[in-house]
């Protein structure tokens, strides 16, 4: 099952206009094809790296978008794919120029990527307006990178092609598989009860993640990854070949000569991205059990094609969408396995009848022609509609007195007996008072208690960290607890699981019904019904208001001043306001 044979061409182009770009009217003809001083310039410079006029004239540029660093192991095969996509633009006639951009290390960045992912956006868009670029390829995967080079390129406007860097091996410790993420949460909770020995930790460690590339569960990079290929951004099939595949070398050859025709055929984001489109991605997420972070990315992205996308639009697909992907935290296999069980190919070939087929890719054709010859290998781990592997569900979206503009959580991912519970609050001011109490051997709570985060959204985190998956208190854990509600304004990795609601909208930290909630209080979740309420009365939620007073910034200069100035909630996709859809910015004058 090769990349190649999956994808034999990538040339057609039935949907296409017939005219084709001229060379005079690529970008970059403004840099080097005219017959002035300053594209003298720009011509010797060229020189200077060994190119002669044949490796520019009339050829298009195509700017290599790469996020790898020494720092990323998510990444760390980038450099040399970025070698594999040269080949491939070569092959078809173009310019490779490699750009490096920020890395965005999920598991280094501190305090969150989440705070950076509109640098990346603003980086992306800028390198490729300020160079002579005609096309880009977009190199990512880790979490934030897929969604902020997406964002930028949709706002720069030139054609793109996206390559993701695709999945990690499964982990392994005596005998077990194990994912990244899901099985660090777990396994850390055996440790904190007393079931596992530091040599066992230790162990652990050194297995769970074995190769180059992204969380091997269902993840936020899988589910990003998958999304954008639903979107119609990336190569068929691209998005679930192991990062260490030689079919990913393939793929990313595949990737650079086809830009250089969408190039030629201005085929823009603009004219792949359409209502239909989002839908379908929102569909494919739904079937994985993907990672409840995938709704403020693609509410982002869509804000900015254009196009209106809110939460709701999110839970009405999701009562139509049962979970057909058997892969952690939702399932039991891992994204190795998805692969060989036919990919996300094989599992949209599933959804046929839910999508919409008339949707434009990167390949110039609709997406029925990506799916054709699309087969499920393994039915244990891709499930047909009738035969799901959940139907609970993989997001809700609640709304209620204490989320006026909505909540998510992900029920196929929670013990059942939480999706509709009734409890007292037990409520942290932040995360460093929850890490202070948390495993006190004295902490009153019980597993009917309802854990509370505040300040930790997007202004309060800052940068919406990954803190939504709370721990369990260690009392609990040894009395064999694992899972209870928790609720917050934060985020959590696609890896985690449990009965979590997150994204609490609007924050705490600016004046949300969140910032009220007192130890005690009773609160009530009916996933169902969609519903969350937080049982005080409006005129004591009054009183609690007047009282309450806003915390101090986090930042006084710098990014992050202007981050806290321009950052929107949760429910809004994140996203700056002054980087929403508007008129296009001039282009650079060549002076």
């Amino acid at each position: 099952m090769g990349f190649a044979a999956l994808n034999p061409s990538y040339t057609c182009h039935e949907l296409l206009p017939m005219t084709r770009k001229r060379p005079q009217e690529l970008r970059s003809h403004r840099w080097f094809g005219v017959n002035d001083l300053r594209a003298f310039g720009h011509r010797s410079r060229l020189r200077q790296f060994g190119y002669d006029s044949q490796d520019w004239s009339g050829k298009p540029v195509i700017g290599i978008i790469n996020t790898w660093s020494d720092i990323n192991a998510c990444h760390g095969h980038l450099r040399a794919r970025a070698e594999d996509v040269k080949r491939g633009i070569l092959q078809a006639g173009g310019l490779p120029i490699e750009l490096p951009a920020m890395s965005l290390a999920e598991p280094m960045v501190k305090p969150s990527t989440m705070l950076y992912r509109n640098f990346l956006a603003m980086e992306t868009e800028e390198l490729l307006r300020s160079h002579p670029i005609d096309g880009a390829v977009l190199m990512g995967g880790c979490d934030k990178t897929t969604p902020g080079l997406v964002m930028g390129a949709i706002s720069m406007g030139l054609p793109a092609i996206y390559v993701p860097a695709g999945p990690a091996l499964r982990g392994n410790w005596r005998g077990e598989t194990l994912g990244s993420g899901s099985d660090a949460w777990k396994y850390w909770d055996e440790k904190r009860a007393g079931n596992i020995t530091e040599k066992d930790w230790a162990e652990i460690e050194g297995g769970i993640a074995r190769s180059y590339g992204t969380c091997m569960v269902m993840g936020t990079a899988a589910t990003m990854m998958a999304v954008i290929e639903a979107l119609g951004l990336a190569l068929p099939g691209a998005s679930s070949i192991p990062a260490v595949d030689s079919n990913h070398m393939r793929m990313c050859a595949a990737a650079g000569r086809r830009i250089v025709d969408m190039v030629w055929e201005d085929l823009t984001p603009a004219r792949i991205l359409k209502p239909a489109s989002f839908d379908n991605a929102i569909r494919v997420h739904m079937a994985m059990g993907g990672s409840t972070n995938a709704i403020i990315h693609l509410i982002a992205m869509a804000r900015r094609a254009g196009i209106a996308l809110d939460m709701q639009r999110f839970d009405d697909i999701s009562r139509e969408v049962p979970v057909l992907a058997n892969v952690r935290p939702s399932g039991k296999y891992l994204m190795e396995d998805f692969y060989y069980a036919g990919g996300i190919r094989g599992l949209m070939a599933q959804l046929r009848e839910r999508l919409d087929l008339t949707c434009l890719t990167v390949t110039g054709k609709p997406l029925a022609d990506s799916l054709d010859g699309a087969r499920v290998h393994l039915r244990d781990i891709i499930h047909a509609l009738n035969d799901p592997v959940s139907t609970a569900g993989a997001t809700a979206v609640l709304t209620g007195n204490l989320a006026p503009r909505g909540c998510v959580m992900k029920p196929s991912a929670a013990d059942p007996r939480l999706l509709k519970h009734r409890g007292p609050a037990l409520a942290f001011e932040d995360y460093n008072h929850m890490a202070r109490e948390i495993d006190r051997d004295d902490l009153d709570v019980t597993p009917d208690h309802i854990i509370v985060l505040k300040n930790a959204g997007p202004k309060g985190g800052p940068g919406m960290p990954e803190w939504g998956m709370l721990p369990i208190p260690r009392k609990l854990l040894k009395a064999g607890v694992r899972d209870m509600l928790r609720l917050s304004d934060a985020r959590m990795s696609g890896t985690s699981y449990g009965a979590c609601i997150l994204h609490v909208a609007p924050e705490s930290y600016v004046g949300g019904p969140l910032a009220f909630v007192q130890t005690g209080d009773e609160i009530e979740v009916d996933a169902g019904a969609r519903r969350i309420h937080l049982h005080v009365t409006d005129e004591e939620l009054a009183r609690r208001r007047s009282a309450w007073r806003p915390p101090p910034p986090h930042y006084q200069r710098g990014y992050g001043a202007m981050y806290s100035a321009h950052i929107g909630q949760a429910d809004e996709g994140c996203d700056f306001d002054f980087l929403l859809a508007g008129e296009r910015l001039p282009e650079p004058e060549i002076h």
